[in-house]
């Protein structure tokens, strides 16, 4: 069994308890691994290591502090196979997703804040040739990234590289059920050079290590992704505190098809956006939404490829869809598909536990499924499964398609489709909606916020928004 365990002031350690976790492989049901469960004690120690350090880091130029997180990138870049395999294995993802997607991201991201950070700028404000206003930006501390289990490198790196591009240090605390990659980090950045208490990696459970964290007094800022009832615990938990926080929650996400897109894209892209990473990714469209004209056409197109999509074992290379990441997880998607039944919906294809043979005869696998028949207002259609689970929804105009992708409490990411120009700018201003794709979907660029409305969300990630988070600003006015 190998010892996941904390990166605190430099170095790797157990929990001061002593007390353990099981790292569990969700392709074989297996634990493969023990982690470290921490607890407040050792929270202490890493937030107090990230304030001891924060003197001489927050003083470190932008230039060096660029050239530590290239540096960083390219050890990334280096154990690419080792953290895509260890990636594969921790979260059920297949490995060819975890190779070509997730680790790339996480060195691109380390890459991208090392040049933003050198171009981060501020404002000037002559008053009336009286004074001169000019606005600092300034790190801000001891910072708390908090990420999830779906993408655990790939979004814990999203948090971590602005954090301390902008000069702070950071306390993280990844997913319990996926700690691995963020334990391999931690030797990554020693051997990159970064002084000891810059990075701080605390593993365990969420209300053991995750709660100590957000409450503890020298944490200036929380940068959070996950369910949205855990952000909810965390935003009233930083209230009394007054501290800066960013929640990146859940979604209900719409895919609006209308009867003049591009099916050749359309229809593939949809099934893209419904079941990458088996359907574990925050920003997938699991609400596909079809004009009436083309539904039929659509939702067999649909049915037959998603029948065609191959699940099995993550680390064989024709996988397409892997395993969910937890025997809770696996529960919580076969008891929505109960539910669903109960609703009435049609099951066009899946619906049931997948049987995968050989080492993976005991993992977490579910067909890829696809429910038609339901309201609008069903549970199915409006609370996050997570999972590989997509409805079909009829609509006929514009009007009753923005009005069925709004339904939701969730507004964080959408996409449609249409070869109407004048449609896809007026829908897209309509959406309740933190991201639109028009004609695509996934297609990122670093440099624009990332985020959501409603209960999907509160402040924006990436390029300067990142930046501007993880600084204060503090106006200087000069009388001339």
């Amino acid at each position: 069994m190998q010892d996941v365990l904390n990166f605190i002031d430099g170095r790797h350690a157990p929990a001061a308890s002593g007390e353990w976790l099981d790292d569990v492989d969700p392709a074989t049901g297996e634990a493969y691994a023990r982690v470290a469960s921490s607890d407040g004690t050792d929270v202490d120690r890493a937030v107090a290591a990230a304030v001891r350090a924060f003197a001489s880091w927050s003083t470190t130029p932008a230039s060096e502090r660029s050239k530590l997180l290239r540096q960083l990138a390219r050890l990334i870049e280096r154990d690419l196979e080792k953290l895509a395999r260890a990636e594969s294995i921790d979260s059920g993802k297949p490995l060819s997703v975890a190779r070509t997607v997730d680790i790339p991201r996480a060195v691109q991201n380390f890459d991208f804040f090392a040049d933003a950070v050198t171009q981060f700028s501020s404002e000037a404000h002559p008053t009336d040739e009286v004074a001169l206003n000019y606005t600092l930006r300034q790190p801000l501390g001891a910072v708390a990234c908090i990420s999830p289990w779906n993408l655990p490198l790939y979004l814990l790196t999203w948090k971590i590289a602005p954090a301390l591009a902008a000069g702070n240090c950071v306390v993280a605390k990844p997913s319990e059920v996926t700690p691995m990659t963020a334990h391999l980090l931690g030797a990554l950045c020693a051997e990159a050079g970064f002084p000891p208490g810059v990075l701080n990696i605390v593993q365990g459970l969420g209300p053991r290590a995750g709660g100590p964290l957000c409450a503890h007094r020298d944490v200036r800022a929380i940068s959070f992704t996950g369910s949205t009832r855990v952000g909810g615990e965390i935003a009233r938990e930083s209230a009394a505190s007054f501290r800066k926080l960013s929640l990146e929650m859940g979604g209900k996400n719409p895919t609006l098809i209308f009867a003049d897109a591009d099916l050749r894209e359309a229809v593939p892209q949809a099934l893209r956006a419904a079941f990458s990473n088996t359907g574990q990714i925050c920003l997938c469209g699991s609400r596909i939404l079809i004009e009436k004209p083309i539904y039929a056409q659509v939702r067999d197109a649909l049915v037959e490829r998603v029948r065609a999509l191959r699940v099995g074992d993550p680390l064989e290379p024709a996988t397409e869809q892997g395993a969910l990441v937890s025997r809770q997880h696996f529960d919580k998607v076969m008891g929505c598909l109960a539910v669903a039944r109960g609703e009435g919906a049609r099951v066009l294809c899946g619906g049931e536990r997948a049987s995968v043979k050989g080492r993976c005869a005991g993992g977490f696998f579910v067909q890829p499924t696809l429910l038609e028949g339901l309201g609008p207002g069903c549970r199915t259609n409006q609370e996050e499964i997570f999972g590989p689970v997509a409805t079909l929804l009829p609509f006929e105009g514009e009007e009753e398609a923005v009005q069925l992708a709004n339904s939701t409490r969730y507004g964080l990411a959408a996409s449609l489709w249409t070869r109407d120009l004048s449609r896809a700018h007026k829908v897209a201003a309509r959406l309740h909606s933190g991201i639109v794709w028009v004609n695509c979907w996934m297609l990122r660029d670093l440099r624009t916020p990332y985020g959501g409305v409603k209960e999907s969300g509160v402040g924006r990630e990436g390029g300067m928004d990142a930046l501007r988070f993880f600084t204060e600003p503090k106006n200087v006015c000069v009388k001339l």
